[in-house]
């Protein structure tokens, strides 16, 4: 083992290869802080959502308590689930 790295399970690791291979899915959870308008310009900044993609988001979110906004590898997702929780957002990946 290689000094300055840390001790990871071989089952960490095939965990994290089978969702960096399997798609994954990132979901905005609906709260009662947030506007619509900052939770569109939210996903158009962040997910890189259209203006009509991100309105369509938040109403299902608004409707439904949360809202599938991007599908992808988890590392792809990453960047954009932390960007929403520095925004206050709620979200979450999940494996689909």
């Amino acid at each position: 083992m290689e000094e300055n790295k840390p001790y990871v399970s071989p089952q960490a690791e095939e965990d994290a290869a089978v969702l960096e291979d399997s798609g994954c899915s990132l979901v905005l959870y609906n709260d009662d802080v947030h506007t619509f308008d900052y939770v569109i310009k939210s996903l158009m900044d962040i997910c890189r959502h259209t203006q009509e993609q991100a309105e369509q988001c938040a109403i299902l979110v608004h409707c439904h308590g949360k809202c599938t906004v991007k599908h992808g590898p988890y590392n792809f997702l990453l960047p954009m689930h932390t960007a929403l929780l520095d925004k206050q957002l709620t979200s979450e990946i999940e494996e689909s």
